[in-house]
């Protein structure tokens, strides 16, 4: 039989492709490309063809900015309760339940102290991957606590947002006035003249950004984040109008002066140093 003739053993390929293993490769969000999962990991979840930032979670970021063995958690032993008894499809509890299965989490944010090059701070970071990382009643009290921790201790509040749920729906107006009373604790901490940094991720958008994350005295924002309250494409049906290229991305918001920086994942730690270094009482 010449060369040409010859047939694969489809049998043998099938095998060879049943023992690679799944799971290696990410297709990037923004440009396409598909990217080795080790290399993303070494690169900080940043895509190394186009520079998007990928969702990461909080201990993820925590690794990345604290010093090691720093990070002292605050009341991660909370959960919520369900004030409505909701029920739809699922119920509040079910949705609960299966978050906390996918996230190891017992709720949207993660708060606690730490220290960025021997400074301490205290921080709140929400979990996108969490209902959306709504904000209940446990996220508005968590993040409460914190910064009263900050205030009573006189040292920098620092809250990463991103969140494209805004309020939690499934706790009605308990989830709502967290938004106030969030906003009123970071209002006492800066009339004492103390430094909170907002560090705006993808997605922040909503009754979170429309609150807590909005309120810093710096606000930083990583790149090609989507910054806003509600979606793009419900503002070009409600005004019938078609919406500038980039709007609600972190540079058109860095462009407008919403916006003090914009810092890539890598330089953030630095950035958070230099800042509070400087403006710290």
């Amino acid at each position: 039989m010449s060369f040409f003739n010859r047939r694969p053993n489809y049998n043998k390929v099938e095998a060879k492709k049943n023992q690679i293993p799944g799971g290696l490769w990410t297709k990037c969000e923004d440009c396409g490309a598909i990217v080795y999962n080790k290399t993303l990991e070494e690169n900080l979840e940043i895509c190394p063809k186009c520079g998007f930032h990928f969702r990461i979670t909080p201990h993820k970021r925590i690794e990345i900015l604290f010093d090691e063995k720093s990070f002292v958690e605050y009341d991660g032993d909370m959960i919520s309760s369900d004030p409505l008894d909701f029920k739809g499809s699922k119920t509040y509890k079910d949705k609960l339940k299966i978050a906390q299965s996918q996230t190891s989490l017992n709720e949207a944010v993660v708060t606690g102290e730490a220290k960025i090059n021997d400074k301490k701070v205290i921080f709140a970071i929400t979990d996108s991957r969490f209902i959306m990382g709504s904000m209940g009643s446990v996220v508005g009290e968590k993040i409460t606590r914190a910064t009263e921790k900050a205030t009573e201790k006189k040292v920098p509040l620092i809250i990463f947002s991103g969140s494209g749920g805004g309020a939690r729906m499934y706790e009605g107006m308990f989830s709502l006035m967290q938004m106030a009373k969030t906003s009123a604790a970071i209002a006492r901490h800066q009339n004492k003249g103390l430094l909170y940094i907002s560090v705006l991720t993808n997605p922040t958008m909503a009754g979170i950004m429309a609150s807590f994350a909005s309120l810093g005295d710096v606000i930083i924002a990583e790149p090609r984040a989507l910054i806003g309250f509600t979606g793009p494409r419900v503002i070009e049906q409600t005004i019938k109008q078609k919406l500038p290229d980039g709007f609600q991305s972190s540079e058109f918001l860095l462009e407008h002066g919403f916006l003090d920086v914009i810092s890539t994942r890598k330089d953030l730690k630095e950035m958070l140093f230099s800042i509070i270094s400087y403006l710290e009482v």
